[in-house]
């Protein structure tokens, strides 16, 4: 499959486009971080849900 062809997501924490990795071909909806870098820094993660207690 060509580079140009994969499938993207944005990573949650550096807000960084990655693609599609063959590792991930089994659970690629529940990824959210582009490297265990990121996945260690989920604190950092950016808050994408809306905040329910504001509402």
């Amino acid at each position: 499959m060509s580079h140009a062809k994969l499938k993207s997501k944005v990573c949650v924490v550096c807000l960084r486009l990655f693609n599609w990795r063959k590792k991930w071909r089994k659970d690629w909806e529940q990824v959210k971080y582009c490297s265990k870098r990121c996945a260690g820094q989920k604190n950092r993660a950016i808050n994408t849900e809306p905040d329910k207690e504001r509402a």
